[in-house]
């Protein structure tokens, strides 16, 4: 089996520095490289950002509706673009969103495995149908070496109608962060109670550095960072830099300066790197930009 994603992660971001940018290709940002929204379109779009961006940045992230939304020649495009990603050294985050029960749940995670024509890194998942429903992709993970960030405290608008609805004494949000918690520790299974906080607190140290394979999704563009990471052990992955108003600032001021040098946040930028396309330098130069405002 390949090294654990959560130690090939830290690893790229030793190298090449955190920061993960989103492969958005939808029909606005096409039309403004001048490129039509067929299947040519989208190839051209993706051949150039892996090209340009492959061989430096850490993570790259497609978004999966916007091949999907081609048919089978979208996710031809997408299968050629993972592949030669991830030959260039970049880890793939397949931002997909799944969520279901069982068998169904177990077929979405199949991406992860080696061998499958959209073999990822990671991938984005739900856990709205409850956390257990995700134990399959879970499972697949572990075996593939694969990862997986579960959808905790977004930063949408009306994210808090759901995310922020409590669960006796503790949010939605709080109780996916436990649960994926409890993924990256070592002698938890499925069935056991989630520890308590406090606890993980005073034993995350064993548990050595945030190198776990499983991962939340926090917004950059939250107010206030109203969930507990203590002790999390895997990635936080932060959408929202740029054009969604998030900057390197609001990281610090929500995640600190420790987690935003290291491994264990993964801040995410699309739109505003994707903007300097269709030139292949530009977009480089738009991704160093970014790169280097978080290592000051």
């Amino acid at each position: 089996m390949r090294e654990p994603f959560g130690r090939r992660l830290a690893d790229a971001v030793a190298v090449r520095g955190p920061l993960c940018v989103g492969i958005d290709p939808h029909a606005p940002l096409l039309e403004r490289w001048d490129l039509p929204d067929s299947p040519a379109g989208l190839a051209r779009f993706t051949d150039v950002v892996v090209d340009a961006l492959a061989g430096s940045v850490a993570v790259l992230k497609p978004q999966l509706a916007f091949y999907e939304r081609h048919g089978s020649r979208g996710l031809a495009v997408l299968e050629d673009a993972v592949a030669r990603a991830r030959d260039a050294g970049a880890l793939v985050l397949l931002d997909a969103k799944r969520g279901d029960i069982g068998s169904t749940m177990d077929a979405y995670a199949d991406c992860l495995r080696p061998g499958h024509p959209l073999h990822a890194d990671a991938m984005t998942v739900s856990p709205y149908l409850g956390p257990g429903a995700l134990q399959p992709a879970v499972d697949t993970a572990r075996q593939s070496g694969g990862g997986l960030f579960v959808l905790a405290r977004t930063s949408n608008p009306d994210a808090g109608t759901l995310q922020s609805a409590r669960v006796g004494e503790r949010t939605v949000a709080q109780v996916v962060v436990d649960t994926v918690r409890c993924w990256n520790t070592p002698d938890w299974v499925v069935g056991d109670p989630l520890p308590d906080v406090a606890a993980v607190r005073d034993t995350a140290s064993r548990w050595g550095p945030a190198t776990g394979s499983f991962g939340v999704v926090v917004g950059a563009t939250l107010r206030a960072l109203d969930v507990d990471l203590t002790g999390l052990g895997g990635p936080v992955l932060a959408p929202g830099l740029g054009a969604q108003g998030g900057s390197v600032a609001d990281l610090r001021r929500l995640f600190g300066d420790g987690l935003v040098a290291g491994a264990a946040v993964v801040p995410t930028v699309s739109r505003d790197v994707l903007a300097a396309g269709p030139d292949r330098a530009g977009l480089r130069a738009a991704a160093e930009r970014w790169a280097a405002e978080l290592a000051g």
